[in-house]
């Protein structure tokens, strides 16, 4: 398969084996001579020059009488590399178009038909290459002509150039663009990044001015913020205005070192006001709304991982449909524009791809802390409870101990009733039993109390014991109760005994 262009200049295909194999030769010119002779057999200097630009071939033909080899030496030493040289009267001019079939006239043999077929293959090529030179240079000049007019650097158009300068960097890959025409595109491509260097170079300086400006303006509202919050003086106030700074924040150009400095200083101004407004309580809050914020970032991603994967398979599928159609291509410049649309495609898929590995270990790691947050949220119920239960027992205890002291403090009081009857009987009876009587009432006070006095203490013991021991503890009141009940009990019989 070879090269083929319509009689408009259009290429319509061509052979790559074919392109990378002319690439080979030391030297491609656009002109040549050659001795040939016409359908009369007398012998002519045939001289054969190609017009790129226009895909048109001229040939000149000298016959022998006016072709002197003085004349034959500069054709072939001047002429061949575009130096000027007189044409002698009487030679004959034909203009065709190129064609890889026939590019001299049929009229006119030549002994080295090899140097004939391999000006053909060349200079269609070379036709080839030009055609993609001036679509480029159509192209640089476009965006020459927006840089010329920029005051302030365009982002676009950076990107625009270095995607063009991709382009032409695939087309010398390829061997689709000769060396001189991509050194010409090269050295206006870099003159035009360099005006937008020169652009980018100023903006970023008066950026890091406003950003310098935009910091020491928050700082002054900051300290202002920090010495009311210091004196207590209008909190409400205070929050709403850093409500709307944190507003703010998000609207005002920072450079990354001072948007980063800005916010952790109104964080801590935040944390500060929340501290002095509500004390610990406000970390309790930002502890139960940490999960709701975890959540609702953990969602949006998922959202924007979907919205990534359905990205990337429309991509695919266009670049699926892309190399299908390079099969069936018209012509060479459109298989190559399709070509780099394929390359733009995959170069595309490339970085989503990257940032599709960054959200799913993102993901990873948001679930992680969300199972984190949801076994520390147990462990902290779980905790709840259990504080829960040791205050219930302990409050039970606590009633049971109350009712047992109130239970023996109307026990004490019976006693100290039946002995106050005891002594009011007549005297003459009373006698004999009345310095026993005193003793046993003093030793049954004695006794209560210090029973009293023992509950007392084992309440307070009760109350400091952990949940595992309530039980043993409740225990060993009632059995100290219990022995303290009897004691009284047999006190009380001795003294009604030594009244009869």
């Amino acid at each position: 398969m070879s090269v083929v262009i319509d009689p408009h200049g259009s290429v319509l295909h061509a052979n790559a084996d074919v392109i990378v194999n002319v690439l080979h030769y030391a030297i491609m010119k656009n002109k040549l001579v050659l001795w040939g002779a016409n359908t009369q057999d007398e012998k002519v200097l045939v001289a054969i020059e190609l017009l790129p630009d226009h895909n048109r071939v001229i040939t000149y033909l000298f016959p022998e009488a006016i072709a002197t080899d003085d004349f034959y030496l500069k054709m072939k030493d001047q002429w061949r590399v575009d130096q000027t040289v007189d044409f002698p009267e009487g030679y004959q001019k034909i203009e065709s178009e190129l064609s890889m079939n026939d590019l001299l006239p049929a009229d006119i043999k030549v002994d080295r038909t090899d140097l004939i077929q391999r000006a053909q293959t060349e200079w269609h090529y070379i036709v080839l290459s030009n055609k993609l030179n001036h679509a480029y240079r159509s192209e640089l000049e476009e965006m020459e002509e927006r840089a010329a007019k920029l005051d302030r650097f365009d982002g676009e158009l950076w990107d625009a150039l270095k995607a063009f300068w991709d382009k032409v960097q695939n087309q010398v890959r390829d061997r689709h663009l000769l060396r001189e025409h991509a050194d010409l595109l090269r050295d206006r491509t870099n003159t035009a990044f360099n005006q937008l260097k020169a652009l980018r170079s100023r903006m970023d300086e008066e950026f890091r001015n406003r950003s310098r400006e935009n910091v020491d303006k928050f700082f002054v509202a900051l300290d202002d913020a920090e010495r009311r919050i210091n004196e207590g003086l209008h909190l409400s106030k205070v929050f709403d205005e850093l409500k709307g700074m944190q507003q703010r924040f998000r609207e005002i150009d920072f450079t990354r070192d001072h948007r980063t400095k800005v916010w952790q200083r109104l964080d801590n101004v935040f944390k500060m006001l929340k501290d002095k407004r509500f004390g610990a309580a406000s970390e309790s809050a930002d502890a139960v709304a940490a999960p709701d914020r975890t959540n609702r970032r953990y969602e949006g991603l998922v959202t924007a991982i979907e919205k990534m994967e359905k990205s990337i398979e429309r991509d695919e599928a266009d670049l699926s449909f892309q190399k299908k159609k390079i099969d069936t291509t018209d012509g060479q410049l459109e298989a190559q524009i399709r070509q780099a649309k394929i390359v733009m495609i995959e170069q595309r898929i490339q970085s989503k791809r990257e940032k599709l590995n960054e959200m799913l270990q993102t993901r990873v790691q948001l679930e992680d802390r969300l199972q984190k947050i949801e076994e520390r949220e147990l462990k902290r119920k779980e905790k709840e409870r259990l504080e829960e239960a040791k205050e219930a027992v302990k409050e039970k205890i606590a009633g049971e101990i109350k009712a047992q002291h109130d239970a023996l403090a109307d026990d004490q009081e019976k006693l100290e009733k039946a002995a106050a009857s005891l002594t009011a009987k007549p005297e003459a009876k009373a006698k004999p039993a009345a310095q026993p009587l005193g003793a046993i009432v003093d030793a049954v006070s004695t006794t209560l109390s210090e029973s009293v006095e023992d509950l007392v203490d084992t309440v307070k013991a009760i109350s400091s014991v952990i949940a595992d021991q309530v039980e043993q503890t409740v225990e060993d009141v009632k059995e100290a109760w219990s022995e303290d009940t009897d004691k009284a009990e047999s006190a009380e019989g001795d003294a009604q005994a030594d009244a009869q």
